[in-house]
């Protein structure tokens, strides 16, 4: 699911969660459609398709969802890519 065209979108939303400024306090999906310059039903679907994986945390507030990366859960897939599969 990473190595398709959308993958790249995703692999870039993983990267900016591993930011400094927002590794901790995480992206909404008006954040990711903002810089992904797409709709928010777009951006959501991105992100729920991260969560579901297990890449990303959900978390509701005040906000609204915040997702996080899971950062075992991201060496885990590493390593498995590393492994060939």
């Amino acid at each position: 699911m990473l190595r398709t065209p959308a993958g790249g979108t995703r692999l870039r939303i993983l990267g900016w969660l591993g930011e400094p400024d927002t590794a901790e306090r995480g992206l909404t999906a008006d954040d990711v459609a903002a810089r992904l310059g797409v709709p928010r039903p777009a951006a959501l679907a991105h992100l729920r398709l991260l969560a579901s994986l297990g890449l990303l945390h959900p978390t509701a507030g005040d906000e609204g969802t915040r997702y996080r990366r899971d950062e075992n859960r991201l060496a885990e897939v590493t390593q498995l890519f590393r492994k060939g599969w």
